[in-house]
Parts: structure tokens; sequence; C-alpha cells
């Protein structure tokens, strides 16, 4: 097998109340391939689905590469989200939220080159 790329996806309860939450902690408007689907693109590739299916809703995770923690922990906080879930090693530091749901986002910063790409 020879993956290109890979697509995160979390399944939500109600598409119409998650996704302004996701849009507001992504500071960016879903594309919707589909009507029951929220997608969004990174600038360095991957991307994140966000799909309508109640019985699956609040089991998944994912992980979100970010430059730089410190603001996006700022950003989470003006948010009202819960940041107090912190990790750091010598490689990589970390913020654990959860959406609505109860799904669980790491927010991810490499220390090391190549630990998150």
């Amino acid at each position: 097998m020879m993956v290109q790329n890979a697509l995160a996806s979390v399944a939500v309860r109600n598409l119409a109340t998650s996704l302004p939450w996701y849009e507001k902690l992504l500071d960016a408007k879903a594309s919707r391939p589909m009507p029951e689907v929220g997608e969004w693109h990174f600038q360095r590739g991957g991307g994140l689905q966000v799909y309508e299916l109640p019985e699956r809703a609040g089991e998944g995770s994912l992980t979100l590469a970010v430059n730089d923690l410190e603001p996006e922990i700022e950003h989470l906080e003006k948010l009202g989200i819960d940041t107090s879930q912190k990790t750091s090693s010598d490689k990589v530091r970390t913020v654990m939220i959860t959406d609505p749901d109860g799904n669980h986002i790491a927010i991810a910063e490499a220390l090391m080159p190549g630990v998150i790409r």
C-alpha cells in the first residue's frame, strides 16, 4: 500500500450544532462535500471530516499539528475550551481537549523535526 495522505474523521451527534464549534476551533468555514459532512484541508496536507453519526459520536480521537502551541492555547481559552490537560516531552508538546460530543482532540507542537509533519 502506497498511502499518499490521510484524512481524519470524527462522528458527531448533530452536525448542525457541531459544525459551528469546529469552525470556531479551526477558524475556518467547512466545505460540504455531502450534506452530512463538514470538511477541512490543511496547509501541509491531510484533512478532517466531521460527520453526523449519533451512534458513534464521542468515541473518536484525532491530532491536529500546529507550529506553535501557545497561541493555539490562547485561542482555545478565548473560545471557553478547557486547556488544563497539557503534556510535554523533549519531542512534542500537547494540549488535549474534547468537542461537545466528547471526542478527544490533541493539539500538538513538534519540538523535534520529523516528529509531526
